[in-house]
């Protein structure tokens, strides 16, 4: 499966699952980190936790069987690492301080890249 299936596959479930304000970002001439980063918004901490672990479950019916959640232990984010597709799950307030949509707005020349 290309990676743009897996990022268009990782939206959906998070719109299915009530995620909000699910922006994608290219990162392929930003980063070597990953080909996409996708930010959503939850509701809670409980409804945080759920999308993530919902995310995982699909990932590995996709065929990413390692797909892994940091920051079980917090109320305010979630990552999940899809490989090719990174995916940040925030409360509301939590996202608007971190701004990481503003942050990788910026196109930066790939041989600047330092990630």
């Amino acid at each position: 499966m290309k990676v743009s299936d897996i990022k268009l596959n990782i939206e959906k479930i998070l719109d299915d699952n009530k995620a909000n304000n699910i922006i994608s970002i290219n990162l392929k001439n930003k980063s070597y980190i990953a080909d996409y980063m996708v930010v959503a918004s939850g509701t809670s901490s409980r409804h945080l936790q759920s999308l993530s672990e919902i995310l995982v479950t699909e990932l590995k019916k996709l065929g990413i069987r390692d797909g892994l959640i940091e920051g079980r232990d917090s109320n305010d984010w979630k990552l999940v690492d899809a490989h090719d597709v990174i995916i940040h799950i925030f409360h509301p307030e939590k996202r608007e301080f971190y701004d990481l949509e503003k942050m990788w707005s910026e196109e930066i020349p790939k041989e600047k890249a330092m990630i």
